[in-house]
């Protein structure tokens, strides 16, 4: 009986051959070569990568015997994961393989900003002895504001309070009790920023965080106060930082990640007072070994149809083809669901009424969580980890399941509880011979919208007129509404009118038309596949 055929298209450590053991043909290729890849392809039942190979749909297309693609490393920008899904092809990462050695950049940025290292070094490397020109000062004491207070956030907070420092953090959906056990302050961005010597950010780049440190954020900081990001292009605004350092609002940054990479004629790269690396967050021997010998383990775990904890878009293992459809859709609504959510999240239940409970469902509780945490945190959420971010803010999470659904053949509902005491809900279902996707319903409303890429969520005091004044608004920010549903409880009282636009809205129109309709809950959801 002949061997599964496992391709490795790109150089990957020893280790990772070892770990996937003798039980495969292991073939090697050049992965850049497009037509030695697409021929490879042929008989491959796996294939393992880095950056440089495109696994895009004519790939996946190549490849009819395919069934996972794995990826030793975080980010998944080369791989086409919608087509991958579509075809049933599982596409694995590597998503902790890395962070260790992150969180030390991180730490040696800090120090680095604080002592004054590479231009020290450069100076006297020219034959210079400027001692006094490089005064530092020490980390004991001082605090350090951390945004974002995930793994990698976790792991840098312990890190520097073995220095002495008071570490604070700004993360929204830590709750209290996930804060003290780190022994972390959580407090506002606003805070953070004028309380800390040292800011470090760790969030996932979205819509809602790119660009959120700017001008304003800048001039709350200390003027001896220095920015770190090692964490994703686009979270500082690069221009705002340029000119806060060249007018001394702010002291210094270290910049490990670009808008652009490489960052060509970046005016940043002249200023005296920032230090910058050529995105160096993985570049570790020990990072590379770990990505390869994780990717190689979840390859055995998939072809042995066995569940695959880095997944990242489908679980794996025995999931029924009646269960399967419904796993994209619950991420999405757990994208809705963090959304809609404006704090901490203490509790929550994922509800499967209708036909599905004679079925293994347990899997949509998984999905959910993975679609609760994708735009919150900064790592790659999975559906093993999904449930270890859940225990580690406090969440306690239920599936519960009821045939009875007298609605729809089958409905999914997640419901949950915020820090203060606030309940939020989304509902939806697949409808058709096409299995669309809708959501239907928001907080106790009713409605049937099909599930688009970008939302807008509003909940007014119904009254004449309203529609009126957002559809203007939108209309004259070239914002094109391409579909709209109101939903209301009783004429006069409060209605949710859920909007579905063709791209995301500039933050100022949004505050424009949140005044104007003076709305209780006006949020924009963008969703990712």
């Amino acid at each position: 009986m002949s061997k599964p055929v496992v391709l490795i298209a790109e150089e990957l450590s020893p280790a990772t051959v070892d770990a996937l053991g003798p039980d495969f043909d292991v073939r090697n290729v050049d992965g850049t070569d497009r037509a030695a890849l697409l021929s490879a392809l042929s008989d491959a039942e796996a294939i393992l990568i880095r950056s440089a190979t495109q696994v895009d749909a004519e790939a996946i297309a190549a490849a009819p015997k395919l069934r996972v693609v794995a990826r030793a490393g975080v980010g998944l920008d080369n791989v086409d994961v919608k087509a991958a899904t579509t075809a049933g092809v599982m596409v694995v990462n590597a998503p902790t393989s890395n962070i260790i050695s992150a969180a030390e950049l991180t730490i040696g940025h800090i120090l680095s900003l604080a002592r004054h290292i590479p231009a020290g070094h450069s100076s006297l490397a020219a034959g210079q002895w400027k001692r006094s020109a490089y005064t530092g000062t020490e980390l004991y004491e001082k605090t350090v504001g951390i945004i974002g207070l995930g793994r990698i956030g976790a792991l840098i907070t312990a890190r520097l309070q073995a220095f002495g420092m008071n570490v604070i953090a700004y993360d929204p959906y830590i709750t209290a009790a996930r804060a003290q056990q780190l022994g972390v302050h959580n407090v506002t961005l606003d805070e953070l920023l004028e309380r800390s010597d040292f800011v470090t950010i760790h969030m996932p780049r979205t819509p809602e965080t790119l660009g959120m440190i700017g001008t304003e954020q800048l001039a709350k900081m200390k003027k001896t106060a220095y920015v770190v990001n090692v964490a994703r292009g686009g979270l500082i605004d690069e221009e705002a930082l340029h000119d806060a350092l060249a007018n001394g609002v702010i002291a210094g940054a270290a910049l490990d990640v670009f808008v652009q990479e490489p960052p060509k004629e970046s005016p940043l790269l002249g200023l005296p007072n920032i230090i910058v690396t050529p995105h160096l967050g993985a570049s570790t021997d020990d990072a590379q070994e770990k990505a390869g010998v994780s990717v190689a383990k979840s390859v055995r775990l998939a072809l042995a149809g066995e569940l695959v904890p880095d997944a990242v878009n489908v679980a794996g293992g025995v999931i029924d083809q009646y269960v399967r459809p419904g796993i994209p859709l619950v991420e999405k609504l757990g994208q809705l669901f963090s959304g809609l959510a404006n704090g901490p999240l203490t509790s929550l239940d994922v509800e499967v009424r209708g036909e599905l409970v004679d079925y293994d469902v347990s899997v949509l509780k998984l999905a959910a969580l993975k679609g609760v945490f994708t735009n919150v945190v900064s790592e790659t959420v999975s559906y093993v980890n999904a449930p270890l971010l859940a225990e580690q803010r406090g969440i306690a999470v239920r599936l519960i399941t009821e045939a009875d659904s007298p609605e729809f053949r089958n409905v999914i509902t997640l419901r949950g509880a915020l820090a203060d005491g606030t309940q939020v809900s989304v509902a939806g279902t697949l409808t058709g011979t096409k299995q669309i996707e809708k959501l239907v319903g928001i907080n106790g409303y009713e409605l049937e919208v099909p599930i688009a890429t970008t939302h807008i969520v509003m909940e007014y005091v119904d009254r004449p007129g309203i529609v009126a004044v957002y559809g203007q608004e939108f209309g004259e920010a070239g914002i094109n509404i391409a579909g709209m549903q109101i939903a209301r409880r009783e004429a006069g009282g409060s209605a949710l009118s859920v909007l579905t636009v063709d791209s995301p809205v500039p933050t100022e129109v949004l505050d424009r038309v949140r005044e104007a309709i003076d709305a209780q809950i006006f949020v924009e959801v963008d969703i990712t596949e």
